[in-house]
């Protein structure tokens, strides 16, 4: 199903009442809620129904925390600046033995998404081997498919990820690298799968303009953690609250948006994967 108009997506919400019982001011702290610019940088509208919607579960109020770098959250995780965060596989792994896994965002079926290379469409360039000495956009140093990923492909493939390209910059969101490429800002970029397909889908004058040419095996979904000190109650109670969400009306239309089929339970061996890809490319960080 594609993402639904923004007219009915205001339609269904109030149709359904939502925020009709937001938490009275005074009963909860906040819970304060992590993300990055993967989708959601200039949605204000969608991030306050979606608050809303969580405040109503979850019988306290809700507050997004934006930040333009995965690094930022990170750091106001890891140091209990915030409750609750939905980060990329890469930090996760790196940090796992003091962040809970809470739920993982289900895509087109499963907990699992893709790296995408991409180029511009019409440059006539086909293979990541290709992009050599070219112009390249990463999206973020702490994320997978913006990062981690293309960098193992390259030293997989004998060639040094510092030095195959003649030069390369950080956009610092998915979105910003399939714009700078289709813009004809960079000749080649490191990107989410999901972001990409979800843009196709929302914008696809500007993703008609690159094309995908190289398509990573599949890893575990970027998850949802909690932070070092939030209590286990909680931890059980987001979780039962994110899981179900697909079971209310309300709950399915703001999915809708996300082009997400909802959020699942999932063990830390899911991003084993992404772990070794770590390991190999960065092995001081962990002996």
């Amino acid at each position: 199903m594609t993402p639904m108009s923004r007219r009915a997506f205001v339609t269904t919400l109030l149709a359904a009442g939502v925020g009709a019982t937001f938490p009275a001011r005074g009963t909860a702290p906040p819970l304060r809620f992590g993300i990055t610019p993967v989708m959601l940088d200039d949605r204000i509208g969608f991030l306050n129904a979606w608050a809303a919607w969580l405040s109503a579960q979850l019988g306290r109020p809700v507050r997004f925390v934006q930040r333009a770098r995965y690094r930022e959250i990170l750091d106001l995780l890891l140091r209990d600046q915030l409750d609750l965060a939905w980060i990329c596989g890469y930090p996760y792994v790196q940090h796992q033995d003091r962040l809970t896994l809470i739920a993982v965002p289900t895509f087109q079926g499963q907990p699992l998404y893709r790296a995408y290379v991409i180029a511009g469409a019409d440059t006539g360039i086909e293979t990541l081997e290709s992009l050599q000495d070219r112009l390249f956009a990463w999206s973020d140093p702490d994320s997978n498919s913006g990062y981690l990923y293309p960098r193992f492909y390259l030293s997989g493939a004998g060639r040094d990820p510092d030095r195959f390209f003649r030069r390369t910059f950080f956009t610092w969101g998915h979105p910003r690298s399939v714009m700078a490429v289709a813009e004809g800002l960079a000749d080649g970029a490191a990107v989410d799968g999901y972001v990409w397909e979800t843009l196709a889908r929302r914008d696809p004058a500007m993703t008609d303009k690159t094309r995908v040419i190289l398509r990573s095996p599949l890893f575990g979904f970027p998850p949802l953690v909690a932070a070092p000190n939030l209590p286990d109650a909680e931890r059980v109670r987001l979780r039962a609250v994110l899981v179900g969400q697909t079971r209310d009306p309300v709950g399915r239309a703001l999915l809708a948006e996300l082009n997400l089929d909802g959020f699942s339970v999932a063990e830390p061996a899911l991003f084993d994967d992404i772990a070794a890809m770590a390991r190999q490319l960065n092995p001081r960080d962990h002996s």
